[in-house]
């Protein structure tokens, strides 16, 4: 068991897989940018997400200039957020919200993602779970890393023992730079190396922690 008084949750991997949804939407932007811009797949963006999102440009289309990577980059993510809204397939894991409906009597639930600004948002609106989170923060907030955004949602919300549920070895990192316990969702995107608890399925959460004293 791990004691905390705050659980933080990733999304991409953790919560839900729209890789495919994104994946067509991105393809639209591409298109219709005009750029000598290479096509994205599911797979492959799977390897991208959990990173900063000029992150993934930069690894997406090395060919392309900064600016262009920036309009570009701009309009997937408009496409996405239309895709994901008009989306009616249920992309989250396995008793995803059941569970985090139940965790949410117990522990103060928060999110902090590498996402651009609107994304949180728009997750917990299709999963119905907004009521449950506390606090959530982004890179495209703040323009931070996973770290420097996980230190501001522990100061601002004054957590002691905090817990970050992700599924990527970036995710570890930061979580090991912030002085967070991570726990490994297997099922996930990534592989990781270390890791205070690893879940097979998103509900073994339910019997991983205790409130602090």
């Amino acid at each position: 068991m791990i004691k905390t008084d705050g659980i933080i949750l990733d999304i991409d991997g953790t919560i839900w897989n729209t890789t495919g949804v994104v994946a067509s939407a991105w393809n639209k932007a591409i298109a219709d940018c005009g750029y000598d811009a290479a096509q994205v797949n599911a797979s492959g963006l799977q390897k991208e997400f959990g990173k900063p999102m000029n992150v993934i440009a930069d690894d997406l289309w090395p060919n392309l200039t900064q600016g262009q990577k920036n309009i570009l980059m701009e309009q997937c993510c408009v496409r996405e957020q239309e895709a994901i809204k008009e989306n009616k397939e249920d992309i989250s894991f396995p008793a995803v919200r059941e569970t985090i409906k139940a965790l949410a009597k117990k522990f103060k639930l928060y999110i902090v993602s590498n996402c651009q600004a609107g994304y949180i948002e728009l997750t917990m609106e299709k999963n119905k779970i907004a009521d449950c989170v506390s606090d959530h923060e982004c890179y495209g907030h703040t323009g931070l890393g996973k770290a420097d955004n996980l230190r501001l949602l522990l100061k601002r919300n004054g957590i002691k023992a905090p817990v970050y549920v992700g599924d990527t070895q970036g995710d570890a990192d930061a979580c090991r730079e912030a002085g967070v316990k991570f726990v490994w969702a297997s099922y996930g995107f990534g592989s990781v190396q270390e890791f205070a608890a690893k879940v097979d399925r998103f509900d073994q959460l339910l019997d991983l922690f205790q409130n602090l004293d």
